[in-house]
């Protein structure tokens, strides 16, 4: 049994020995022997240690003919003046003050509905009418008397004129026909009410009800009148911007589900503080000459709110905080060693998309590190992939 071991092992170190080179190490690790690990470990330690020592004779060699290997490679924008606009972005709701429902003021049977959706009206026309319950005979009766009465006051005036008959006889008749006309003017106003008139120029939006029904006074909805040439979007703006945003102000206007876009001003700012949300309601006048805009509609705003004709503006992604929160960039310093990363505490106002405003700390013509600024350090000898004036 001893024998037949010892011929097993010895198999093992002949195969471990002759076959090394095409053995991989996962098949060596897989013996379990020491000698065979432990000599092919060996084997690949010298062949690491002479890769390492070609590396470096490559990198000493790369040295000499790249001698601004480690000198890290940045870019620059120049720092400019120009105008900077600043908006305030919201979304608002298009409105219009001539949108109402009609209601009668006076209960009553309908008895016409002279307008169908869809059509134009004019200002006073007349949209429905309204059963007067014999009013209009009453009035009617009414005239009569009235007719009769102005009669008996101009035959009693003439007589007064010509100094015949009493003067209480002449009063009496004048305070009877103006009571009378007085009468026949209420009749007037009371049958006035039986008509339903348009309160000014627009479009029949609906007809609520139908011919024939019951209405209520100020109760029944009869039909909706909506004019859309008087349009305007209402938003509420945060109380920090009461200053800012006041009448006149430019607004970028767009209607997403119309995929329009227009300039238009706020007409109006209100004068309360919501104190709900401390917001204050601000009216935006829009054109419709086309009637494509609606009650309603949803509507983004950019409104402006702040202006700078002379203002600085650089990427926000280049600036970084130091411990003290000071905000700080670096910009190309040029001396007699060369070009440096100089780095420069600024402060900064109001932002835009990926822009933000520089109000100290650099001035017109300033080189500014844009990619790379975060690998630099203050003093930092740099290349330039651009060459500089």
């Amino acid at each position: 049994m001893k024998r037949i071991y010892k011929i097993s092992v010895l198999s093992l170190l002949l195969v471990a020995c002759g076959g090394g080179d095409k053995q991989t190490v996962e098949d060596i690790v897989a013996l379990d022997n020491v000698e065979t690990i432990q000599a092919k470990k060996k084997e690949l330690v010298a062949q690491q240690q002479e890769l390492n020592s070609k590396i470096k004779s490559l990198d000493n060699r790369l040295k000499e003919l790249n001698p601004d290997k480690n000198v890290p490679l940045v870019t620059t924008i120049t720092a400019e003046s120009s105008e900077f606009n600043h908006f305030l972005e919201l979304q608002g709701s298009v409105e219009t003050k001539q949108n109402l429902v009609l209601t009668p003021e006076m209960n009553g049977i309908i008895t016409r509905i002279y307008v169908k959706e869809g059509d134009k009206v004019a200002k006073g026309q007349t949209l429905a009418k309204i059963d007067d319950g014999g009013l209009s005979q009453q009035r009617a009766q009414m005239q009569i008397q009235a007719d009769l009465a102005k009669t008996t006051f101009e035959r009693q005036k003439r007589l007064w004129d010509q100094n015949i008959g009493s003067e209480i006889q002449y009063l009496n008749a004048k305070s009877n026909y103006e009571s009378m006309q007085q009468a026949v003017s209420q009749f007037d106003q009371q049958l006035s009410k039986t008509v339903m008139r348009a309160p000014f120029s627009g479009v029949i939006d609906d007809v609520i009800t139908e011919q024939g029904n019951v209405a209520a006074a100020g109760q029944t909805q009869v039909m909706r009148i909506v004019s859309l040439s008087d349009m305007y979007i209402e938003t509420d703006v945060p109380e920090d911007y009461i200053t800012s945003v006041t009448e006149g102000k430019t607004v970028q206007v767009e209607f997403p589900v119309l995929g329009k876009k227009l300039n238009a001003k706020v007409r109006q700012t209100g004068n309360f503080i919501n104190p709900a949300n401390r917001t204050f309601k601000v009216e935006i006048a829009v054109p419709n000459s086309d009637k494509s805009i609606k009650p309603n509609l949803t509507a983004r705003l950019k409104i402006n709110d702040y202006t700078s004709e002379d203002a600085i503006l650089i990427p926000q992604s280049i600036v970084s905080e130091n411990a003290n929160g000071e905000q700080y960039i670096y910009v190309l310093n040029k001396n007699q060693d060369g070009l440096n990363a100089k780095q420069v505490i600024i402060k900064t106002g109001k932002t835009q998309d990926d822009k933000i405003e520089v109000l100290e700390g650099l001035k017109s013509g300033d080189k500014i590190i844009d990619e790379g600024a975060r690998s630099v350090k203050d003093g930092q000898t740099v290349r330039v992939s651009e060459p500089i004036v």
